[in-house]
């Protein structure tokens, strides 16, 4: 998606999927932080398979959510690039929506449980940290964003 392309609709789409993404975590705050965390917001790393647009505003609204959430500087930087690596390889993998899917679990589960186990939770072992929130991830994508983006293809908004 080049600049040019970037038009007044999928800005506003953008910003749109940021708020959503930032009042979401916010108002679940309760299972959307920690070593057992199930970000339900997450399921929104998906949308790049339908609008590129998307992968800006996850991007912000986790940068925000962690900011607003309370989160160490460490979380927020790497927590974003998490999800901004993840909309980026959804987006480059749309095509095969299986693999595309994975991406917010495998980025989310290295990046961020490293940085629960050393923030957070330094007496959780690693791969326990990696583990946890991986599977949290894996709910908020394969069932919530699985049902998110096929809702969202029965729509004209996808189009």
């Amino acid at each position: 998606m080049t600049p040019a392309s970037f038009n007044t609709r999928k800005l506003t789409r953008a910003a749109m999927i940021a708020a959503i993404y930032t009042v979401l975590t916010l108002i679940l705050a309760p299972i959307s932080y920690g070593e057992l965390q199930v970000r339900l917001s997450e399921a929104l790393t998906l949308l790049p398979i339908l609008f590129p647009e998307a992968i800006p505003g996850v991007t912000i609204g986790c940068l925000l959510a962690n900011i607003f959430g309370g989160a160490m500087l460490p979380d927020i930087i790497f927590g974003t690039l998490a999800t901004f690596l993840a909309a980026l390889c959804t987006y480059h993998f749309r095509k095969n929506y299986w693999l595309a899917a994975s991406m917010p679990v495998i980025f989310n589960g290295l990046i961020v449980g490293t940085v629960v186990h050393y923030c957070y939770s330094p007496s959780v072992p690693l791969p326990l940290c990696m583990l946890f929130v991986a599977v949290g991830e894996a709910i908020a994508c394969f069932v919530a964003g699985t049902l998110l983006i096929q809702v969202l293809k029965r729509t004209p908004l996808a189009a």
